[in-house]
């Protein structure tokens, strides 16, 4: 089975900038999408960014539009979360998932990266 690891997270300033990436190792799937999600202590979990594989199609939440941008390699076994304009709202531990092939929701899931931003 596919396992993904989120790193990247950490310390930064508000208005700073920071690159979130995620590994896929283990046996090969096919993906239909990519996608980030973060979540904050007492709170549910959130929706950031997601494509399709293809690249075709990116979305994202209101709160990060035009300041945040998915991505991912050419091979398939990385993509990234670039943050721009940080906010103390960003604040949260975020986490990579994919959609496989056949499905209809985000199916596996990473551990989580922590981001804490700093006035």
């Amino acid at each position: 089975q596919v396992r993904l690891v989120e790193s990247g997270g950490g310390l930064v300033q508000a208005g700073d900038s920071l690159r979130l990436s995620c590994s896929a190792s283990g046996r090969t799937v096919s993906w239909r999408a990519v996608g980030w999600f973060r979540q904050v202590p007492g709170k549910e979990r959130e929706f950031v960014a997601s494509m399709v594989w293809t690249g075709a199609t990116t979305r994202y939440a209101d709160s990060v539009l035009g300041r945040f941008t998915i991505s991912r390699d050419k091979s398939g076994n990385m993509f990234y979360l670039q943050m721009n304009s940080l906010k103390r709202g960003d604040w949260a531990v975020y986490y990579c998932a994919v959609k496989s092939a056949g499905r209809n929701e985000f199916d596996l899931w990473g551990q989580g990266t922590g981001v804490t931003v700093y006035p």
